[in-house]
């Protein structure tokens, strides 16, 4: 069984669409997206119809699909600037409010068995109650991931997979933790992911790194007028735009 895990593609067509391609030629039987379909780039409904479209693909939800799927927070929180809000406002009014319902159901966490290990998917480690995203951790040491996912998590996994901070990591601790990296979210153009190879007892990852043309991501930006762009280029998109 081979299993592509990707994460936060943060409605960036070309990206999507260049991993999409290269995950197809792995010949992989199931796509797992880690959270964040949608929000800071300008192509939201195209992303998350190509998402939706896929063939056994499962869903985890992200923070900016939450805010999708059950509102923003209210009231706004401190952390959450006027110039956040226009974009999310804008990036919800692309997308048709049915489909708020499908992406409610996504869970907060999936686990599943595979090659003989336990393994979790997550958007980012979890609160006691499994519903809110920690505090991020930067350059987290193995202590640190492990104190983390232990709180949602007091069994033990073999394996974790996550997103959220767009960064690729690898680390073991008591578990594995592996942030395949972004799709949409990078200094470059380039997009990641991860590939699981899964035997009865065993299993193997392969991390992959996919070039992207980005011209067509920031002319939908431009085009579309889309809300707080200068910041999103400066600090989502290593300032390569604007």
């Amino acid at each position: 069984m081979k299993l592509a895990v990707i994460s936060d593609v943060h409605a960036n067509l070309p990206a999507l669409r260049a991993v999409l391609d290269a995950i197809a030629r792995e010949g992989v039987d199931t796509i797992v997206h880690l959270g964040d379909a949608i929000a800071i780039g300008p192509q939201p409904a195209e992303c998350l119809g190509l998402l939706l479209a896929l063939p056994n693909a499962r869903f985890v939800m992200g923070n900016h699909d939450a805010w999708f799927a059950h509102g923003l927070p209210q009231p706004q929180p401190k952390w959450m600037s006027d110039g956040e809000v226009a974009h999310q406002r804008w990036t919800h009014a692309q997308l048709d409010p049915e489909l708020r319902e499908v992406i409610a159901a996504w869970p907060n966490r999936l686990t599943m068995k595979l090659g003989g290990a336990r393994v979790a998917f997550v958007h980012y480690a979890l609160d006691t109650s499994g519903k809110r995203l920690q505090d991020v951790l930067r350059d987290p040491t193995a202590a640190q991931l492990d104190a983390a996912f232990a709180v949602h998590d007091p069994d033990g996994q073999n394996l974790v997979f996550y997103g959220h901070t767009h960064v690729f990591s690898d680390v073991r601790g008591r578990a594995r933790y592996v942030n395949p990296g972004a799709v949409g979210c990078a200094p470059q153009a380039v997009a990641r992911y991860t590939l699981m190879t899964c035997g009865d007892e065993a299993y193997e990852l392969h991390h992959r790194t996919v070039s992207y043309d980005d011209a067509e991501l920031f002319a939908a930006v431009e085009a579309r007028d889309v809300p707080e762009r200068a910041f999103i280029a400066k600090v989502f998109l290593g300032g390569r735009h604007g």
